[in-house]
């Protein structure tokens, strides 16, 4: 029996996600974090991105959700993430992220003032992680 740990997901307005897995992928501040159990413990920001979680029973397939920043804490057999918003992949609106994409390219080739470029880079860097998180379930089959 493969080892596992305990997960749990939330955002500000709900549970997303508590089970066990065997392998998590963390789009983390600094880069991309693989977690396995027994992981030294750590304390990490998250990006914008996916959060990919393999469930212990191996017949289930990956979990892909996306955060959009947040902590992710690692313990030696619990992980918690507490992201700012997190969208489970499927309930992603591709339509959505493309428009908001492209508005925030317009804003970006505008450069009208500090904030809003701040701002629409921000958004743009949402859309794409968004769009990057649809992008592994296409390829997955869903």
């Amino acid at each position: 029996m493969a080892m596992t740990m305990h997960v749990d997901v939330v955002s500000a307005e709900e549970l997303i996600y508590s089970g066990t897995a065997e392998f998590i992928s963390a789009p983390a501040d600094k880069g991309e974090i693989g977690i396995l159990p027994r992981h030294a413990p750590l304390l990490t920001r998250v990006r914008p991105g996916a959060l990919r979680i393999k469930p212990a029973n191996s017949n289930d397939p990956d979990v892909i959700l996306y955060v959009s920043g947040g902590l992710l804490e690692v313990q030696p057999h619990v992980v918690t993430v507490l992201a700012d918003t997190a969208i489970r992949g499927a309930d992603i609106d591709e339509a959505k992220a493309l428009d908001a994409k492209r508005r925030a390219e317009e804003v970006l080739k505008g450069k009208t003032g500090a904030v809003d470029f701040a701002m629409a880079q921000a958004e743009l860097l949402e859309a794409v992680a968004k769009l990057a998180v649809l992008e592994k379930l296409k390829k997955r089959g869903h």
